[in-house]
Order: C-alpha cells, then sequence, then structure tokens
C-alpha cells in the first residue's frame, strides 16, 4: 500500500495491519515521532493526516492510504524551520523534549486552522498534548509567538 509522508510515497505492507507509529519508526527511520502511552492520550505520537492533527499510535496505515501525512521531520521547508519550531526555539519549550514533536505537530495544525488563536483556543487545542516535565507555560507562550511569526513571516528570529 502506499503511503504519502512527508511529500515522498513510500510502499509499506499491511498484513498484518499495522498502526502508523511503529510504520513511521521502524520501518520508514521516521524517529521525530514518539512513542508515548500507546492508547491515543498522550499526544507524542501526534502526525497530520490531510493537516489535520492525529494520533499515530491510534492510525492504521489504511487509514492514512492515500492521505498527505506529515511528520516533525516534515515541517521544515529545507533550512527553513516552519514557524512553529523556531518559537518553541525561541521560547526554549523542551525541557526533556519527549513530548516536543507532539506538541509541535499540535501546534501547527491549530495555526493552520486558526492563524490568530485565543489564549483560550491556544489551551483547547493543547490540552491532550501531555509534557511530563510542565513546561506548559513554555509551550503556550511558543505556540502564541508561532502564531505571530506565521502570520508575518519576514519577521527576524
Amino acid at each position: 500500500m502506499d503511503l504519502t509522508i512527508n511529500g515522498l510515497t513510500y510502499q509499506v505492507a499491511d498484513d498484518p495491519p499495522r498502526v502508523l507509529l511503529w510504520v513511521l519508526r521502524d520501518e520508514l527511520g521516521l524517529t521525530g515521532t514518539r512513542f508515548g502511552c500507546g492508547a491515543g492520550y498522550c499526544g507524542a505520537c501526534t502526525v497530520h493526516l490531510d493537516g489535520v492533527a492525529v494520533r499515530s499510535c491510534q492510525t492504521s496505515v489504511r487509514q492514512a492510504a492515500g492521505k498527505a501525512v506529515t511528520t516533525i521531520e516534515g515541517l521544515a521547508r529545507g533550512e527553513a524551520l516552519h514557524p512553529v519550531q523556531r518559537a518553541f526555539l525561541e521560547a526554549q519549550a523542551p525541557q526533556c523534549g519527549w513530548c516536543m514533536s507532539g506538541q509541535m505537530m499540535a501546534a501547527a495544525a491549530l495555526i493552520a486552522a486558526n492563524p490568530d488563536p485565543s489564549d483560550e483556543e491556544i489551551t483547547a487545542a493543547m490540552e491532550r498534548n501531555f509534557c511530563r516535565c510542565g513546561a506548559y507555560v513554555r509551550i503556550r507562550r511558543a505556540v502564541a509567538r508561532a502564531a505571530v511569526l506565521a502570520r508575518s513571516p519576514g519577521e527576524a528570529a
């Protein structure tokens, strides 16, 4: 079955049926997508399916077929970081870093759907992405900054 991931097409088997997370990590070497809980609760495995944030630990390969899958590795355009990646670095949001790819993918989906989110909308969009280090204040600050950067691409980092 064909999967389009970060603009490239990969042929993967789906017999027996598998979840997207393990295909990304184990078969394709896209290890930026993290395993967290395996039950779809923590958000560490968040990727985009046609621009919508989904939990890859709960998404089958069959569900992803025919859709554009974007992982954290696919956010940047060449050497140019995505506004979310820039903002997370500026805000020094990562502590241990385990949840950060999922946090950034959730933030990127939010900003794509809502370029000027309020603090309440940021909190609501991010509330299902858990950070065991408790860096939530820095994460919210980074998401707000990313929205500004996305609206003003020429702004200096």
